[in-house]
């Protein structure tokens, strides 16, 4: 299932417009970067990747999802299933997956891909503290779960959660399965499920 993150046949750049008033100063000063793209991330970027979620959830809960070992490693075996936003080549939020093969999450799924399977765990969400609060959040969700329905094989997408973010997971399509049986740092979490045969969510832009 794995292939090259740069040459995925399957995600083509998006690029956002640039609004109209500053067209011509953007141009001159960004060249050949475009204002924005969504694009499968890879091992170059996993420095920013982690500086970014280092900053969104130490501050929060003193965890991070992944440390720096593991975004490496997520990304050098299965890039497909990641995908960053970025604006004029700067990183500014990003999705990281792997591929599991049980019916529900466990333990071992926080640190392991399980190759060629119909399953993705969706590990971290993470927007960029200067573009929260504008809706990039909701719209990169609404982006990766478009490019997972079309990647051959996949059916379905998991990931668990804190209660306070299942309404922002349930408003992009989400249902509970339940409490997790995942424990990190004393923290309990709600596991989800999105069924990638159904219909993506319309809402985009939830405020996240």
């Amino acid at each position: 299932m794995t292939h090259p993150a740069n040459n995925s046949p399957l995600l083509k750049p998006f690029f956002l417009k640039t609004p109209v008033g500053g067209v011509s100063h953007m141009r001159r000063r960004r060249h050949t970067l475009p204002a924005s793209e969504f694009r499968n991330l890879n091992p170059q970027d996993a420095i920013s990747v982690f500086e970014i979620e280092r900053e969104a959830f130490v501050s929060v809960s003193g965890e991070c999802p992944l440390t720096l070992d593991e975004v490496l490693s997520f990304l050098g075996q299965c890039p497909e299933l990641s995908l960053g936003w970025f604006e004029e080549g700067q990183l500014v939020a990003f999705i990281i997956g792997s591929g599991w093969n049980k019916d529900r999450l466990a333990q071992e799924a926080m640190t392991q891909h399980v190759p060629d399977t119909t399953t993705v765990h969706v590990h971290v969400l993470s927007v960029h503290r200067h573009c929260r609060q504008q809706g990039k959040g909701s719209i990169l969700l609404w982006r990766y779960l478009q490019y997972l329905r079309g990647v051959p094989g996949l059916r379905r997408a998991l990931l668990i959660c804190e209660e306070f973010l299942v309404p922002f997971y349930r408003k992009a399509g989400f249902k509970e399965k339940g409490p997790s049986s995942i424990s990190v740092a004393n923290m309990c979490f709600q596991e989800m499920e999105y069924t990638l045969g159904g219909l993506a969510y319309a809402r985009r832009n939830s405020g996240c």
